[in-house]
C-alpha cells in the first residue's frame, strides 16, 4: 500500500497489543482487590477497661473467594517489640482451628463461628494494656495477607462521664423551643382577634351607611319619593 511502510505497521500492532495487555492487567487488579483478604477488629477498635476485669479482642477475617489454610496471629505491641499471643491454621471454613497460646490469661473463643478470631484476656493488668494487631494470611488468594490493630487501656476505675454541661445544654435548647412556640401561638392568637374585630367593623360599617342612606331618602330606602311634577 503506497505510503504505508512495514515499520509503521509494526508499530500499530505492538501499541495495541500493550494497550489489550494494560488493559487485562487492569481487569485482574480490580478483581483482585475486590477478593481481597480483610481482617477487622470492629468500628470502635479500642477498649477502657478495669484492672483486674475480663476482656474480648475481637476480630474477624472475610474473603470473597473463601479460605484455604488461613494463617492467624495475634501479637502485642510491648515498647516497639512484637510479643506472638497465639497463631493457627484455618484449614477451611466452618473448620475449628487448633489454637497455639504463647502468653498466659489468653484464651481462643473465636471458635471460627462467623469467621471469628477473637481472643478472650483474664484478669488483665497495667501491662497488658497496649496495642494488639490482628493478622492473617490466605494462601488461596496468592497468599494475600492484612491486619488490623486494636488498642486495649487498662484503668484503675471507670470515670463517671459529668453529663452537666449537656443537660444545660439540653434545658437551654428546650426552653428555647418552648419560647419560640409560645411565641407563635400568642402570634396566632392576636392575629385572629384582630381579624375578628375587623370584620365587626365593616359589619357596624355597612349597617351604619344603610341607616343613613334611609334617613336622606337616597336609592334603595323606604322613604316615599316624590313625583316630578309635570309641565303645563
Amino acid at each position: 500500500m503506497p505510503g504505508f511502510s512495514t515499520n509503521s505497521s509494526l508499530g500499530i500492532t505492538w501499541l495495541m497489543k500493550n494497550t489489550i495487555s494494560c488493559l487485562l492487567n487492569c481487569v485482574i487488579f480490580s478483581v483482585w482487590s475486590a477478593q481481597a483478604l480483610e481482617m477487622s477488629v470492629g468500628k470502635i477498635p479500642f477498649l477502657q477497661a478495669v484492672n483486674g476485669s475480663t476482656v474480648t479482642l475481637p476480630c474477624t477475617y472475610a474473603s470473597c473467594i473463601g479460605i484455604e489454610n488461613l494463617y492467624f496471629n495475634w501479637q502485642f505491641n510491648d515498647n516497639g517489640t512484637m510479643q506472638k499471643v497465639c497463631e493457627s491454621v484455618i484449614p477451611s471454613e466452618g473448620v475449628v482451628p487448633d489454637v497455639t497460646i504463647f502468653r498466659e490469661r489468653v484464651e481462643f473463643v473465636g471458635k471460627n463461628h462467623q469467621n471469628n478470631v477473637s481472643i478472650l484476656l483474664l484478669n488483665i493488668t497495667f501491662e497488658d494494656g497496649g496495642q494488639y494487631t490482628c493478622f492473617g494470611r490466605n494462601p488461596k488468594e496468592h497468599h494475600k495477607n492484612h491486619s488490623a490493630i486494636f488498642n486495649l487501656i487498662v484503668v484503675d476505675e471507670l470515670r463517671e462521664v459529668d453529663n452537666t454541661l449537656t443537660i444545660i445544654i439540653a434545658s437551654a435548647v428546650g426552653g428555647a423551643i418552648a419560647l419560640l412556640m409560645g411565641f407563635m401561638l400568642l402570634k396566632n392568637f392576636t392575629l385572629f382577634v384582630l381579624t375578628k374585630l375587623e370584620e365587626k367593623n365593616k359589619e357596624c360599617l355597612v349597617t351604619s351607611s344603610g341607616i343613613d342612606n334611609t334617613e336622606n331618602g337616597l336609592s334603595g330606602s323606604k322613604a316615599d319619593s316624590k313625583p316630578t311634577p309635570k309641565k303645563k
